[in-house]
């Protein structure tokens, strides 16, 4: 898909997500929506040794107005970046990648965003640097309603349905029922593969 594609801000988001963004020529992110609950924009899907798991960021959100999503701000009053980065560790610290990629995740979560988009987008360069993508990212300015552009993927990638992406399996440190598991994470696919992740979108 040449081009420019629509992608809604994600939390670690599934590897599908990563597969749209390699494909594409330009990444055009949505901010100006109204922030939506139980989405990737504050949630990511880990294998942990008994099932998946699911980290959730605590965001603050307006009363009972509609919050844009550039301003959705992070709950700090819960202590989950602890819970978060534990997680990875007891999920993937066996994995072959985990030592040496850890600490570039585990640096962005420690920096304290206050805002959700930000810790969003420093984790999305993370993980385009460690898979050697060098894409142009740029920001909405406006809400485009659904419909209205070619290529986008804002509501398509969701924990809310199964994915209908095509899957490249790939070794996993966990495997249940001796099945691959698939809408992970992206640093699921990146502590098992390191740079060679990118040959899995």
């Amino acid at each position: 898909m040449p081009g420019t594609v629509l992608i809604s801000s994600a939390y670690l988001p599934p590897v599908e997500y990563f597969s749209v963004v390699h494909k594409a020529d330009n990444i055009l992110v949505e901010r100006e929506e109204n922030y939506q609950k139980q989405t990737y924009r504050n949630r990511c899907c880990i294998l942990s040794a008994n099932c998946i798991q699911t980290l959730i960021v605590p965001v603050f959100l307006g009363s009972f107005h509609k919050t844009p999503l550039k301003e959705i701000r992070i709950d700090y009053s819960k202590r989950w970046q602890q819970v978060h980065l534990r997680a990875l560790t007891a999920s993937y610290g066996s994995a072959p990648f985990y030592e040496f990629l850890f600490e570039d995740f585990e640096r962005v979560i420690l920096e304290n965003h206050e805002l959700l988009i930000n810790l969003n987008s420093s984790l999305m360069l993370v993980a385009l640097k460690i898979m050697g993508l060098e894409k142009n990212i740029m920001f909405t300015d406006a809400f485009i309603p659904p419909g209205k552009t070619d290529n986008d993927f804002r509501y398509a990638i969701t924990p809310k349905k199964k994915s209908s992406f095509p899957h490249c399996e790939y070794t996993q440190v966990f495997k249940h029922n001796n099945r691959f598991a698939g809408g992970l994470s992206i640093i699921d696919l990146i502590f098992n593969a390191g740079p060679e992740a990118v040959n899995y979108l």
